[in-house]
């Protein structure tokens, strides 16, 4: 059964006039059963930041609770950005 791999995904959010540079990276990895995990890390950039780790017995529900969250990020002023590149 192949699986779908999906791009990780980072997200930034800078803002001036609020002092704020705000990082957010999105990555589904495949687990040992057949299931899929969703690593969430954000923080402030520069800083190592925070990490969270949901797992899901399906893959197709690990990529849309990644679309899922980019689409409400993306609202709230965060936008992407090619990885390693500042």
């Amino acid at each position: 059964m192949p699986s779908q791999k999906l791009a990780p995904i980072h997200l930034r959010r800078i803002d001036q006039a609020r002092n704020m540079r705000r990082f957010y990276c999105l990555t589904v990895q495949p687990t040992l059963f057949g299931g899929a995990s969703l690593i969430r890390d954000w923080g402030r950039i520069g800083t190592r930041g925070q990490t969270m780790m949901e797992t899901f017995d399906k893959p197709a529900d690990a990529a849309s609770a990644l679309v899922r969250i980019e689409r409400t990020k993306k609202r709230r002023g965060y936008r992407e950005t090619i990885a390693g590149i500042e």
